[in-house]
């Protein structure tokens, strides 16, 4: 048997473990800007992050939405498409993976997987202040 025309690493995991995976490794790479973790999953992950950069390189609404579908996350999709996005000048290649030696426990390849360009984004998320939303007040008839 052989494992021609498959694509993609199974990490042991289901589907919607591996998807949840991803999603989790690519929102932490865009809150921190670089990331530690398995070779193998630095890899996995370099793909559908640069497909998402590319996306937020557009900005418009439908990009977006698109980007706050794929990670899950709005507050994170916010920051990739208003702040890490226009600052990177390149076409492709926003990505770099560096070797970052072997874990203690288990012997595992790490790797850091870090934007190519330097990107200053401030360090505070800002969140939108929710008022509580009142009922009118009803009117008594005398």
């Amino acid at each position: 048997m052989h494992r021609h025309g498959y694509k993609g690493r199974k990490f042991g995991r289901e589907k919607d473990q591996r998807k949840a995976l991803i999603r989790g490794l690519m929102c932490s790479l865009v809150v921190h800007q670089s990331i530690t973790t398995t070779l193998a999953k630095a890899k996995e992950i370099r793909r559908p992050m640069e497909k998402l950069v590319t996306l937020a390189k557009k900005g418009d609404l439908a990009s977006r939405r698109l980007v706050i579908a794929r990670l899950n996350d709005i507050t994170v999709a916010n920051q990739l498409v208003d702040a890490i996005a226009p600052q990177i000048k390149r076409s492709s290649g926003y990505l770099r993976i560096e070797r970052a030696g072997l874990r203690r426990g288990d012997n595992a390849e790490m790797g850091k997987i870090s934007f190519v360009d330097d990107i200053k984004v401030s360090t505070k998320v800002e969140k939108a202040e929710t008022k509580p939303i009142k009922a009118p007040a009803k009117k008594e008839d005398k």
